[in-house]
Protein backbone atom coordinates (compact mmCIF):
# COMPACT_ATOMS: atom_id res chain seq x y z
CA UNK A 1 0.00 0.00 0.00
CA UNK A 2 1.75 3.15 -1.09
CA UNK A 3 0.42 6.32 0.39
CA UNK A 4 0.77 10.06 -0.69
CA UNK A 5 1.69 11.92 2.74
CA UNK A 6 4.48 11.26 5.40
CA UNK A 7 4.94 12.05 8.76
CA UNK A 8 7.40 15.10 9.11
CA UNK A 9 7.72 15.01 12.54
CA UNK A 10 6.05 15.13 16.41
CA UNK A 11 5.05 18.19 17.04
CA UNK A 12 3.34 17.81 20.90
CA UNK A 13 1.88 15.27 23.65
CA UNK A 14 -1.40 16.20 25.20
CA UNK A 15 -2.48 15.57 28.43
CA UNK A 16 -5.85 16.50 29.45
CA UNK A 17 -5.75 17.62 33.47
CA UNK A 18 -8.37 18.67 36.36
CA UNK A 19 -6.26 21.55 37.36
CA UNK A 20 -3.88 23.45 34.91
CA UNK A 21 -2.62 25.33 37.98
CA UNK A 22 -1.44 22.33 40.11
CA UNK A 23 0.05 20.47 36.60
CA UNK A 24 1.52 23.90 35.71
CA UNK A 25 3.38 23.39 38.88
CA UNK A 26 4.43 20.20 38.40
CA UNK A 27 5.41 20.36 34.66
CA UNK A 28 7.16 24.06 35.07
CA UNK A 29 8.31 24.52 38.35
CA UNK A 30 9.02 20.76 39.44
CA UNK A 31 10.22 19.37 36.37
CA UNK A 32 12.09 22.48 34.67
CA UNK A 33 9.66 22.79 31.46
CA UNK A 34 9.51 26.13 30.17
CA UNK A 35 5.89 27.69 29.14
CA UNK A 36 5.88 28.55 25.84
CA UNK A 37 2.51 29.81 25.85
CA UNK A 38 -1.71 29.71 27.04
CA UNK A 39 -4.40 29.90 25.46
CA UNK A 40 -8.13 29.38 25.88
CA UNK A 41 -10.32 27.83 23.18
CA UNK A 42 -14.66 28.05 23.00
CA UNK A 43 -17.53 27.96 20.47
CA UNK A 44 -17.19 26.58 17.26
CA UNK A 45 -13.40 26.70 16.83
CA UNK A 46 -13.02 24.49 20.13
CA UNK A 47 -15.84 21.67 18.95
CA UNK A 48 -14.82 21.37 15.14
CA UNK A 49 -10.98 21.03 16.63
CA UNK A 50 -11.80 18.18 19.25
CA UNK A 51 -15.76 16.75 18.65
CA UNK A 52 -16.52 17.87 22.09
CA UNK A 53 -20.18 19.46 22.09
CA UNK A 54 -19.67 23.38 24.58
CA UNK A 55 -15.62 22.92 24.71
CA UNK A 56 -14.68 25.05 26.27
CA UNK A 57 -10.77 25.09 27.13
CA UNK A 58 -7.74 26.82 29.04
CA UNK A 59 -4.44 25.19 28.00
CA UNK A 60 -0.93 25.54 28.87
CA UNK A 61 1.93 24.22 26.20
CA UNK A 62 5.49 23.40 27.68
CA UNK A 63 8.69 23.05 25.59
CA UNK A 64 11.20 20.54 27.00
CA UNK A 65 14.84 20.19 26.57
CA UNK A 66 15.07 18.66 22.93
CA UNK A 67 12.30 20.42 21.70
CA UNK A 68 9.15 18.30 21.87
CA UNK A 69 6.16 20.37 23.77
CA UNK A 70 3.36 18.81 26.00
CA UNK A 71 -0.04 20.68 26.26
CA UNK A 72 -1.83 20.66 29.00
CA UNK A 73 -5.97 21.04 28.70
CA UNK A 74 -8.32 21.72 31.40
CA UNK A 75 -12.02 21.39 29.68
CA UNK A 76 -14.22 24.17 31.66
CA UNK A 77 -16.94 22.79 30.00
CA UNK A 78 -18.94 20.21 29.36
CA UNK A 79 -20.20 19.92 32.65
CA UNK A 80 -20.35 16.26 32.38
CA UNK A 81 -16.69 14.98 31.61
CA UNK A 82 -15.43 12.40 33.43
CA UNK A 83 -12.77 11.21 35.40
CA UNK A 84 -11.13 7.98 34.25
CA UNK A 85 -8.81 5.85 36.51
CA UNK A 86 -6.72 4.58 33.81
CA UNK A 87 -4.42 1.87 35.04
CA UNK A 88 -1.36 1.42 32.66
CA UNK A 89 -2.41 -1.96 31.17
CA UNK A 90 -5.72 -0.48 30.49
CA UNK A 91 -6.88 0.14 26.53
CA UNK A 92 -6.58 3.70 25.71
CA UNK A 93 -4.03 4.20 28.58
CA UNK A 94 -0.89 6.57 27.33
CA UNK A 95 2.27 8.11 28.84
CA UNK A 96 5.11 10.28 28.05
CA UNK A 97 8.72 9.00 28.74
CA UNK A 98 11.49 11.28 29.73
CA UNK A 99 15.01 11.07 29.82
CA UNK A 100 16.89 12.10 33.33
CA UNK A 101 20.50 12.29 34.24
CA UNK A 102 19.69 11.23 37.68
CA UNK A 103 16.48 9.28 38.58
CA UNK A 104 16.61 9.18 42.08
CA UNK A 105 17.14 13.48 42.67
CA UNK A 106 13.72 13.34 40.07
CA UNK A 107 11.94 10.54 42.65
CA UNK A 108 12.91 12.92 45.45
CA UNK A 109 11.45 16.11 43.85
CA UNK A 110 8.68 14.35 43.14
CA UNK A 111 8.17 13.06 46.14
CA UNK A 112 8.64 16.45 47.89
CA UNK A 113 5.83 18.26 45.19
CA UNK A 114 2.92 15.34 46.41
CA UNK A 115 3.31 13.58 43.15
CA UNK A 116 4.58 9.45 43.61
CA UNK A 117 5.99 6.40 41.85
CA UNK A 118 3.60 3.84 40.87
CA UNK A 119 6.14 1.25 42.18
CA UNK A 120 10.41 1.31 42.22
CA UNK A 121 13.39 1.87 39.73
CA UNK A 122 13.85 -1.03 37.75
CA UNK A 123 17.26 -1.50 35.73
CA UNK A 124 16.34 -2.79 32.27
CA UNK A 125 18.54 -6.10 31.65
CA UNK A 126 17.53 -7.04 27.91
CA UNK A 127 16.61 -5.29 24.88
CA UNK A 128 17.66 -1.88 23.05
CA UNK A 129 16.91 0.24 26.30
CA UNK A 130 18.99 -2.44 28.35
CA UNK A 131 21.27 -0.97 31.65
CA UNK A 132 18.07 1.96 32.14
CA UNK A 133 16.86 2.36 35.03
CA UNK A 134 13.09 3.05 34.43
CA UNK A 135 9.53 3.99 36.70
CA UNK A 136 6.51 5.25 36.26
CA UNK A 137 4.93 8.30 38.07
CA UNK A 138 1.44 8.79 38.06
CA UNK A 139 -0.03 12.27 38.66
CA UNK A 140 -3.10 13.61 40.71
CA UNK A 141 -4.91 13.10 37.57
CA UNK A 142 -3.43 9.67 37.23
CA UNK A 143 -1.65 9.95 34.03
CA UNK A 144 1.42 8.09 33.58
CA UNK A 145 4.82 9.47 33.01
CA UNK A 146 7.72 7.06 32.42
CA UNK A 147 10.93 8.35 33.93
CA UNK A 148 14.39 6.85 32.01
CA UNK A 149 17.98 7.19 33.51
CA UNK A 150 20.71 6.22 30.80
CA UNK A 151 23.19 3.68 32.22
CA UNK A 152 26.13 5.87 33.32
CA UNK A 153 29.17 5.24 30.97
CA UNK A 154 32.50 4.07 33.40
CA UNK A 155 34.97 6.46 33.31
CA UNK A 156 38.31 4.96 32.18
CA UNK A 157 41.33 6.02 34.72
CA UNK A 158 44.97 5.45 33.43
Amino acid sequence: MSKSFRILAADHTAITVSNLERSLAFWRDVLGFELSHTAHQTGELAREITGVAGAEIRLAVLKAPGGHKIELLEYLAPSDRKHVDLRPCDVGSAHVALLVDDLDAVLNAIAASGWKAAGQPQTLKTGPNAGKRVVYVRDPDGTTIEFMQPPIKAVDSC
